[in-house]
C-alpha cells in the first residue's frame, strides 16, 4: 500500500516532532490569559436518510466534534452535507411518441423485448430463456379473460429528481424504454389492476408471481397513492415470501418492487419489517447475482434512513452486509460498473448507520474487516471519483466522532503512556520527599508514539494511526472529489485533533510537522462554503491550540483568518460558529505569541474584532462571536509593547478591556 511505504520512512521524524509538540503543549496551558472555554469541537451531526436534503439546524453545544451523513425531512435536523440535487438514473427513456411508432411493428414475431425495460434495478437483465417464455405463453392464453389486452393508460414519466445526492433513490420503472405489443410479455400488465397484482403474487406459477411483481414495481414507482393501496391489500408479506423463492426472476421483480414501494414512504417500511422481510433480505445477501444483491443492497440503504430502524438494521444486516458484501467488494479492486453501484448502495447504508449512537460505532469499528475494507477503497491506486469514494470517507469521519472517550480503556491507556500516578518506577525517593522524573515520563511518551508508528494499523487502529493523516491529506489534494468528501476528511482530521488527550496534540503534530498540511488547510479557506468551513476552521482552531511553534504558526495563519473575518457581527456569512472558531484559533495564538497580537494589528484585524464585538443583532449565535472576540482582543492588550502601535490605529483601552458584549 502506498500509505505504508511513505509514512514508514517518515516515522522517526514524527516522533521529534511529536516529542516537541507535547513538550511545547505542556508549556502553552500554562501560559493561557483569560481564554476562552474550550470550543474546539463541533456539534454532533447526524445522518441524513438518502431519501432527503440536508439542512442545518442547532444541535446541542456539548456534543462536539462532527459526523456526517444524510437526513431525514421528518426529522428536521442537520447534517454538514451540502443539499446537491441529483437524479438517479436508470436506463435510457423513451418517449411516448416513440413507443407508439414501434407498437406499428407490431405484427413481427420474435421481436426481441429491450432488456434494460425489464428490471428495477437500472440495469437490463436476460430473459429467463425459451422455456420461461414457452410458460409465458401458456399463461397469456390461460389469462386472457382476467387481464384483457388493453392499452396501458399509466403515464410513463421521466424519472424524477432525487431531492438528496445521497439517495439511492426507486430504482426504475419496468416499463421505462419498453416497446409494448402483443407479443410482449409486458402487454398483459396494460390490463391489469391492483388487487388481481397482489393476487398473482400468492399464486404459485412463476409466471404469474412476476407479472404481478411487475406490475406493483410500475406503479409504485409513478404513484405514492399506489405504495399505500398495496400496503392496504396486505401486498408486502406477499412480496417478502417471494424473496427467497427459487426463481431468480422472481426474487429480483418481487424485491425490484419492495425499492419502489419503500421509498420515501415511511409506513411502508416499517410493514416490512413487521412482515420479516428485513431478514429474508439478509438471507439472500449471499446470492451470486450481481443484479439481485443491488436491488438488496438499495433497499437496505433505504431503510436505514429511518432512525427508529437503524438499531435493528445495526443488530440484523450490519454483519452480514460486511462479510457478504463489502469485505469481498474491497478485495477485488477496481470494481466493474456493476460492482461500484453495489458499492455505493453498501456504503450508504453504513453512512446512515455510523450516525446512530455510540453502540453502533463502537460495534462497527469492532467489526472485522470493516474499516480496513474502506480504507482499501480511499487509497486504491486509482481514487475513485464517485459516491461510494464520499460514503466511504463519511463513515471514516463518523467512526471518528468521539473517538478517545469511547476508545476501550486498554487502548487509551496505549496510546496515552503511562500516567503519572501508574509510573511508580519513573518516581525517585529522597528521604521522606518523593521527586517525578520528568526525563523518564517524556522518554516513555516517545516509545508509545514510536511503537505506534512502527504497528501496521488493523481495524479500529486506521482511525488514530499517523497513516490515517496520509490517507485525508491525498483526499484533500484530490481537486476532483465532491465538497462532501472534502468537508467529510477535513471533519475526520478535526475529530482526531480535539480535546485535551495527549494522542489528539500527537495527531496534529503528524498534521503539521510531517504531512505539512497548513498551506493546503490555509488555501481551502477561499470558499463560501459552510459545509466546509466549519470543520476546517475548527481544525485550524485544533492545530493553534496543539502548535510547539505559536510564532510561526502566528506568521502563516493570521492573515488568513484575519481576512475570512467580517467587519461587524451583524453579518450573516460567515456563520457564527465559523467565526468562533477563528477567533477561537487567534486566541490560542495571542495568548503565547507577541508576534500573532503584532500581526493580527498589521492585517488590519483590529477593527474587525472590535466590529464584531460591539455590533450585533444580540441573537445566541452573535453574543457568542462577540465574546469570542473580546476574549482575543483582552489578551492582545498583554502585551505593553503593541500599545503604541494600538493608539497609532486609533483604538484605546477601553476597546480592549471592555467585556462588555
Amino acid at each position: 500500500m502506498e500509505t505504508s511505504s511513505r509514512l514508514s520512512h517518515k516515522g522517526s521524524n514524527m516522533v521529534q516532532s511529536s516529542f516537541q509538540t507535547v513538550q511545547a503543549h505542556n508549556r502553552s496551558r500554562r501560559s493561557k490569559s483569560m481564554c476562552q472555554a474550550d470550543q474546539e469541537r463541533l456539534p454532533l451531526t447526524v445522518v441524513v436518510p438518502p431519501e432527503t436534503a440536508s439542512f442545518p439546524v442547532s444541535v446541542d453545544p456539548q456534543h462536539s466534534r462532527s459526523l456526517s451523513g444524510i437526513l431525514a425531512q421528518e426529522r428536521g435536523r442537520w447534517s454538514e452535507e451540502p443539499p446537491h440535487q441529483s437524479s438517479y438514473k436508470g436506463p435510457s427513456h423513451r418517449t411516448i411518441s416513440r413507443i407508439t411508432n414501434r407498437q406499428q411493428h407490431n405484427q413481427q414475431q420474435g421481436y426481441a423485448f429491450e432488456r434494460e425495460g425489464w428490471f428495477g434495478t437500472g440495469r437490463g437483465v436476460p430473459m429467463a430463456g425459451d422455456g420461461w417464455g414457452t410458460q409465458w405463453q401458456q399463461h397469456v392464453s390461460r389469462t386472457n379473460h382476467v387481464t384483457g389486452a388493453g392499452q396501458y393508460q399509466a403515464p410513463l414519466k421521466r424519472t424524477a429528481s432525487v431531492r438528496s445526492v445521497r439517495s439511492v433513490g426507486k430504482g426504475v420503472d419496468v416499463l421505462d424504454g419498453a416497446s409494448i405489443h402483443s407479443n410482449d410479455p409486458l402487454a398483459e400488465i396494460q390490463g391489469l389492476d391492483m388487487a388481481t397484482a397482489v393476487r398473482y403474487l400468492s399464486e404459485s406459477d412463476t409466471a404469474l408471481q412476476v407479472l404481478g411483481a411487475a406490475y406493483i414495481q410500475h406503479q409504485c414507482y409513478h404513484s405514492n397513492d399506489a405504495k399505500k393501496q398495496v400496503r392496504a391489500l396486505y401486498g408486502i408479506p406477499a412480496l417478502v415470501q417471494l424473496f427467497t423463492s427459487d426463481n431468480q426472476e422472481v426474487q429480483r421483480y418481487s424485491t425490484g418492487a419492495t425499492r419502489n414501494l419503500i421509498y420515501e414512504n415511511s409506513d411502508n417500511k416499517v410493514a416490512l419489517i413487521d412482515a420479516g422481510g428485513l431478514t429474508h433480505l439478509v438471507s439472500i445477501l449471499r446470492e451470486p447475482d450481481e443484479e439481485l444483491q443491488k436491488i438488496i443492497t438499495g433497499v437496505l440503504w433505504n431503510l436505514s434512513s429511518r432512525d427508529n430502524l437503524k438499531q435493528k438494521l445495526s443488530k440484523e444486516a450490519l454483519s452480514e452486509l460486511t462479510d457478504a458484501v463489502l469485505i469481498p467488494l474491497c478485495s477485488s479492486l477496481p470494481l466493474s460498473p456493476s460492482e461500484r453501484d453495489i458499492f455505493y448502495n453498501t456504503s450508504g447504508c453504513l453512512r446512515n448507520l455510523s450516525s446512530v449512537n455510540e453502540r453502533t460505532r463502537q460495534k462497527m469499528r469492532d467489526m472485522r474487516g470493516l474499516v480496513d475494507s474502506l480504507v482499501s477503497y480511499i487509497t486504491q491506486e486509482d481514487m475513485p471519483e464517485d459516491k461510494g469514494l464520499e460514503n466511504s470517507v463519511c463513515v471514516m469521519r463518523n467512526l471518528s466522532y468521539q473517538l478517545y472517550t469511547e476508545l476501550p480503556s486498554s487502548v487509551r491507556l496505549r496510546l496515552e503512556g503511562p500516567s503519572r500516578a501508574s509510573a511508580s518506577r519513573d518516581i525517585d525517593t529522597l528521604g521522606c520527599f518523593t521527586m517525578y522524573n520528568k526525563k523518564n515520563s517524556q522518554r516513555n511518551q516517545n516509545l508509545t508514539i514510536l511503537s505506534e508508528v512502527s504497528r501496521q494499523p488493523k481495524g479500529a487502529e486506521w482511525l488514530w494511526h499517523p497513516k490515517v493523516v496520509e490517507m485525508y491529506k491525498v483526499v484533500l489534494q484530490n481537486r476532483d472529489i465532491s465538497s462532501t468528501s472534502r468537508e467529510a476528511a477535513i471533519g475526520a482530521l478535526q475529530n482526531i485533533t480535539t480535546g485535551e488527550t495527549w494522542w489528539s496534540s500527537v495527531l496534529s503534530g503528524v498534521v503539521m510537522e510531517q504531512e505539512k498540511m497548513l498551506p493546503i488547510l490555509l488555501d481551502l479557506l477561499d470558499t463560501n462554503s459552510e459545509m466546509e468551513l466549519r470543520p476546517l476552521t475548527g481544525l485550524l482552531r485544533n492545530l493553534a491550540r496543539h502548535s510547539a511553534n505559536k510564532d510561526n504558526m502566528a506568521k502563516n495563519m493570521v492573515n488568513a483568518l484575519v481576512s475570512k473575518l467580517p467587519c461587524d457581527g451583524l453579518q450573516k456569512t460567515p456563520s457564527s460558529e465559523v467565526v468562533s472558531n477563528m477567533c477561537g484559533a487567534l486566541n490560542h495564538l495571542v495568548t503565547c505569541s507577541s508576534m500573532a497580537a503584532r500581526d493580527v494589528s498589521h492585517f488590519n484585524g483590529l477593527p474587525k474584532l472590535v466590529g464584531i464585538k460591539t455590533f450585533h443583532d444580540n441573537s445566541s449565535g452573535s453574543v457568542k462571536t462577540a465574546k469570542a472576540a473580546s476574549t482575543v482582543l483582552y489578551n492582545m492588550f498583554q502585551y505593553n509593547k503593541l500599545h503604541k502601535d494600538y493608539k497609532q490605529k486609533g483604538f484605546t483601552r477601553r476597546d480592549f478591556t471592555d467585556a462588555t458584549v
